[in-house]
């Protein structure tokens, strides 16, 4: 479903928007920006003078499915229309545009309203729960556009999870518990509701896959990545628990999945199904996360809203501290157009390691990231918490461990830059569960506007030290 956004106009008769044009460029900047994230636009049709038209403006945006209201001041409007739009509670925000002159008599006074606004609003919603954002600037400036861009696409993730259904295939990897979630606290902070999946289901799925419609998804898969080493019967399982987890999704309506990817399915199926899950990211761009991660799903949720595809569901791994980098990486799925060069499918090489059998339970895919900016997200604490950083991933020489990865440097947060070093006190100090969805460009704006939204706590970069975590991060 898109975001829709709501747009009610602010100005007494005495001031002067209809002479210089604002509302109808406001209007037109709006769809231009909504429509660039596929969202929908309503124009409330009445200027409201008063409180009393202000009820009825935010009812029109109610009955009309709006989720975010943007009263824009195109010139000086009373304190009780901005007070009652505020006091509604619904997602909002407050635009003034630049005055048309700077001589002779003010034409339009709308950012005295701008400021009015924010301050009325403080008084009458609890900010921390029910954010208020504000924009200043002319409708075609691109500081304004970009900052309103952020915002339509940080709700159009809220919206996203509102209602969300996260199949759970198989429950939480073994001793996983730290990715275990209270879904009661989940449900209140985000509204993901996670769902029980008997595993059975989805072997009983790749057992009843039609013979035809495998064929034709090992045929897909082929043309997307080369084979090193996968037998033809582990690429047909493959495409049967793929098929198996497309029908579930589709079946329960689910937004995504996180399925314990170990040890039922080797036991009962003698297979990984890591290879399926990158299928389904790539192919579908359906979330899939491995060993029950539900909060990793939830992660790639948002970041599907954001970007417009998964990204990679990763641990972080094998820290070089001295060279600055850590290492990104899964022994699993991840969408393939992340490669750098052509990805392929190969065998699993650690479950199955050190056994008669050797690495029998293909398959997952290997690449390496192409070089450039990525974000690290994740949505923790069972939903109340975010944490995300930023970095460039530079091969520099070495290729890391077989799977997908790619070694992350340069790192910075909206405090600033940090070392490697902080972004590992970060991690262990604040207890992060250990996935992380790693995407391409810059987006640690968006997330965290985001997380504001949900009024979700923005874990904080620690900064590494000797001795003890301090208690204010324990």
């Amino acid at each position: 479903m898109s975001l829709v956004v709501g747009i009610i106009k602010g100005s007494l008769p005495s001031y002067f928007p209809e002479k210089y044009g604002v509302f109808p460029a406001v209007l037109a900047a709006v769809e231009e920006v909504a429509s660039g994230v596929d969202a929908r636009v309503v124009d409330v049709p009445r200027i409201p003078m008063d409180g009393s038209d202000a009820r009825e403006a935010v009812e029109y945006c109610k009955s009309n499915g709006v989720d975010f209201i943007l009263l824009v001041h195109g010139g000086f409007t009373m304190g009780d229309v901005a007070r009652e739009i505020a006091a509604s509670g619904m997602p909002m925000g407050v635009w003034a545009t630049p005055e048309p002159v700077h001589e002779n008599d003010i034409q339009l006074n709308n950012f005295v309203s701008l400021n009015m606004s924010l301050s009325i609003a403080r008084g009458v919603r609890d900010l921390r729960q029910a954010p208020v954002q504000w924009y200043f600037g002319a409708p075609e400036s691109e500081e304004f556009q970009t900052r309103l861009g952020r915002t339509l696409r940080a709700l159009t993730a809220r919206k996203a999870l509102r209602y969300a259904r996260v199949g759970v295939v198989g429950g939480l990897a073994p001793t996983f518990y730290n990715m275990a979630v209270s879904p009661d606290t989940l449900k209140r902070s985000t509204g993901v509701e996670p769902v029980h999946v008997d595993m059975m289901r989805m072997t009983s799925g790749m057992a009843n896959c039609a013979e035809d419609d495998v064929a034709r998804e090992v045929a897909a898969m082929l043309a997307k990545a080369q084979v090193r080493g996968v037998s033809d019967a582990h690429l047909e399982k493959t495409a049967r628990a793929a098929l198996s987890l497309r029908d579930i999704a589709a079946q329960e309506g689910f937004a995504g999945l996180a399925v314990s990817d170990w040890p039922t399915l080797q036991e009962v199926e003698g297979i990984h199904p890591g290879a399926a899950f990158t299928w389904l990211e790539e192919n579908d761009n359906i979330p899939v996360a491995s060993e029950g991660d539900v909060l990793g799903t939830v992660t790639q949720l948002v970041a599907r809203a954001l970007t417009g595809r998964v990204g990679c569901l990763l641990d972080m791994t094998s820290p070089q501290l001295e060279k600055n980098r850590i290492l990104m990486w899964h022994g699993g799925g991840g969408p393939l157009y992340m490669a750098a060069g052509e990805a392929a499918w190969i065998n699993n090489p650690m479950i199955g390691r050190g056994t008669p059998e050797g690495a029998c339970f293909g398959a997952i895919v290997d690449y390496e990231f192409s070089d450039g900016p990525h974000t690290i997200l994740r949505v923790a604490r069972s939903g109340t918490a975010t944490f995300t950083i930023e970095g460039d991933v530079q091969a520099r020489g070495e290729t890391g461990f077989t799977g997908t990865r790619g070694w992350v440097t340069n790192f910075c947060s909206n405090t600033g830059s940090c070392t490697a070093s902080d972004v590992v006190t970060t991690v262990m100090e604040h207890g992060l569960e250990h996935h992380y969805v790693l995407v391409p460009g810059e987006w640690s704006a968006d997330f965290n506007e985001f997380s504001a939204w949900m009024a979700m706590e923005q874990l904080p970069v620690i900064a590494a030290h000797d001795g003890l975590p301090s208690l204010s991060t324990a």
